[in-house]
């Protein structure tokens, strides 16, 4: 666009608040933006004050519109089309992502299970911010009360319970082994755990390591002690004091780091006093706050623009509390100098200061310290970027698959966000039996690009592919991006040479740079997630442990019960093996034999 057809198109606007969006011809966002006045901001583009401003005006082919009943309801839109469209010119919130929570499903048979997404008519409990804790003691809630975290494709039709009853993890409602009525009773204790009653579980584990203790099961009774701390502190979360014992409010401390066009916002949250959350966000920061429209018009008290901090930090409050409960208070390291975001702020009652010395200064100097500790990091993720001449990969999937010469083949698809782990888009898959690495790779490669193409995988779509092999590997990838049609760029790297292969070039780097250790990352962690499958489709309890002479149902589930799974068995000594109860000297012998 030109300044004329901005100009043509602004004279049809209303002169109310609201929200425009700058767009491309394919339906790409460049630019959001909210105003008092849209009629009025939106002509402004056509003689932008900044290079940025105007290379983003030359680059879009439309504009769209909304208007708002309020100033305030257009800065809530603004934020919310931002978060979804993620448009380049933006300051963007890169990990606004939501917290787990503990569901009980909505079904005859409550299923227990982490999500941050729940189902509809679940009853959800948290948000928690420690996923390894959460994960302990839902483990811990199945093994005390045998609530099934199964999904309705496998509970439906069952013939025989799972291995999950036979560790001891669930009472198997899909086969009649507990009555439904006794299985709600369990389900209801469960739920009174997460409500706040931590007696609940903690007495039976406490019961259950204090009789492990006298049968001299000391692993076992060390294991839950270990578990039973995190069940008694979980309704805690005490943290480092930081206001008066006896105050009520819910304070967020805020600090920004900046370096280059990336920001680093570090939130520190206490609740009666207590520090309960720490956390790290990163905002796109493409330009300084002087260079924006919206910016530029803006002022403090004196009269000069606000700086580009401030910017910031207007961006990342809407962005990120929009869809949160606000904080009683807000301790900022400088003002934001948003009217819109103060006026919303002040119609919420959140208290917001800038704190300039005393114990809120001091946590606002801690923010910081945090924020820059961060920022300070190696961006590998930049560098990968750079390297491989490509936008930044802020996500990445890997791929791997794992069978025994073609027997019980199955593939992996692990997810990085930001350089770590993100467990809950961890996806698995079998595959046909076949002794054949490439063909694997490609049908396992087609089934994530069919579901992601007809939008039957709530995930976004990866920034990068990354296949664990070699030019082989990679052209089975390509094979099944090309044939299905989906667009995303793919790479792989090799184990034994450690270089990454993409389609134009091979790249054999430095062991210590840091592009090639978040790609590092994620290969092994796609091997590690294959590899457990395998074992755990190999090792079927029902091929494993059946038919061994002297293991019947009842032993069979003590001996799970007591090693956790059938690789642990197999690791087992006959010392070991004789500990559990029913297993003599030929059993031991026999079991060593045919695992």
């Amino acid at each position: 666009m030109d300044g004329d057809a901005v100009r043509e198109f602004a004279s049809d606007l209303p002169r109310e608040p609201g929200v425009y969006q700058f767009l491309r011809d394919d339906g790409t966002v460049l630019y959001v933006g909210k105003a008092v006045d849209v009629r009025s901001r939106v002509r402004s583009y056509a003689d932008p004050r900044s290079r940025r401003i105007a290379n983003m005006v030359e680059r879009a082919d439309g504009l769209d519109f909304a208007v708002t009943d309020t100033e305030t309801q257009a800065l809530l839109l603004e934020a919310n089309l931002v978060k979804r469209h993620q448009p380049r010119y933006n300051v963007r919130l890169k990990d606004d992502k939501s917290y787990p929570l503990v569901q009980f499903t909505d079904h005859d048979a409550p299923r227990i299970e982490v999500t941050r997404d729940p189902e509809e008519g679940a009853v959800a409990y948290g948000p928690y911010t420690d996923i390894g804790q959460v994960n302990t003691v839902v483990k811990a809630v199945r093994e005390v009360y045998g609530v099934r975290g199964c999904s309705e494709h496998k509970y439906r039709g069952r013939e025989r319970p799972c291995l999950d009853y036979e560790m001891g993890l669930c009472t198997a409602p899909c086969t009649g082994e507990i009555a439904e009525e006794d299985y709600l009773t369990d389900v209801e204790a469960a739920r009174r755990f997460f409500e706040g009653e931590p007696g609940v579980l903690a007495d039976p584990m406490r019961r259950e390591m204090e009789r492990a203790a006298q049968n001299q099961e000391f692993e076992r009774a060390a294991n839950l002690r270990d578990r039973l701390e995190d069940v008694e502190s979980f309704h805690g979360g005490a943290g480092a004091a930081v206001a008066s014992h006896d105050d009520t409010k819910t304070t967020d401390v805020l600090g920004v780091a900046v370096e280059g066009d990336r920001a680093t916002v570090a939130r520190l949250h206490a609740e009666h006093g207590q520090l309960v959350e720490r956390d790290q966000h990163y905002l796109d920061a493409p330009d300084r706050a002087a260079d924006s429209e919206e910016a530029a018009e803006r002022a403090n008290g004196e009269g000069r623009p606000v700086s580009h901090i401030a910017d910031l930090l207007a961006a990342f409050i809407v962005q990120f509390y929009a869809e949160r409960e606000l904080p009683d208070r807000l301790l900022l390291p400088e003002a934001h100098g948003d009217d819109d975001v103060a006026a919303w702020l002040d119609a919420a009652g959140v208290e917001v200061q800038v704190p300039g010395a005393g114990r809120e200064a001091t946590l606002v100097d801690l923010a910081l310290k945090n924020a820059h500790r961060r920022a300070g990091d190696k961006d590998e993720l930049g560098a990968l970027a750079d390297a491989l001449g490509t936008a930044r990969p802020e996500r990445i999937e890997g791929f791997d698959v794992s069978h025994a010469q073609g027997k019980a083949a199955v593939g992996s698809d692990v997810c990085f966000v930001g350089g770590s782990a993100e467990k809950a888009g961890y996806r698995r898959k079998k595959l046909d039996d076949e002794n054949d690495d490439y063909a694997n790779m490609k049908r396992l490669v087609q089934w994530r690009a069919a579901r992601a193409l007809e939008g039957r995988d709530d995930r976004p779509d990866p920034d990068l592919l990354l296949v664990d092999g070699g030019e082989g590997q990679l052209n089975a990838a390509l094979d099944a991006l090309e044939e299905t049609g989906w667009d995303v760029p793919a790479v792989a790297l090799a184990k034994d040479e450690e270089v990454v292969i993409t389609p134009e070039r091979t790249y054999d780097w430095d062991g210590d740079a840091p592009q090639l250790h978040v790609l590092q990352r994620v290969r092994d962690e796609a091997h590690r997630f294959a590899v457990a499958y395998h074992q755990t489709v190999r090792d079927e309890v029902s091929t494993a442990l059946d038919g061994v002479d002297g293991v019947g149902p009842e032993l069979r589930k003590r001996i799970l019960r007591r090693f956790g799974s059938v690789e642990a068995v197999r690791e087992a000594s006959a010392g070991d093996l004789r500990d559990v109860e029913g297993v003599g000297e030929k059993t031991a012998e026999t079991l060593a034999r045919r695992l």
